[in-house]
């Protein structure tokens, strides 16, 4: 359905260390730059671009907006979220704990205040 998700950042050295670090957790590569400037990550099917905004104003993040990342397991997610707390994101919600539903889940902030959260496929 998505072809990519792009969201701002006003620090893209902070945000390539922030995703290069969230993205080696899950078995991923360190973002790339393209011919703009836009950090872009690819992994399983997926692109995540993050990029200074086009109209020269600062980045702001989505206001009830959250990207959600689907890793392979549990010690993925908790190898994510360790990495973005120690590259600048920010814990949010509960610790990353097992939902009712069987899914193991993580939220943070990047540097920026976008809202992320890794979760597994529902067990149950």
């Amino acid at each position: 359905m998505f072809t990519h998700v792009m969201i701002g950042s006003n620090d893209l050295e902070r945000s390539k260390a922030f995703y290069d670090a969230t993205f080696a957790a899950l078995g991923g590569e360190p973002g790339e730059a393209d011919a703009r400037g836009r950090l872009i990550y690819l992994h399983e099917g997926g692109r995540l671009m993050v990029t200074k905004p086009i109209d020269g104003k600062p980045a702001t993040a989505a206001n009830g907006g959250t990207i959600g990342i689907a890793p392979a397991s549990q010690d993925h997610v908790l190898a994510w979220h360790k990495a973005g707390v120690t590259y600048g994101g920010t814990a949010i919600e509960s610790p990353p704990a097992e939902r009712p539903n069987g899914a193991f889940v993580a939220y943070l902030r990047d540097p920026d205040g976008n809202k992320l959260t890794a979760r597994t496929q529902p067990t149950k």
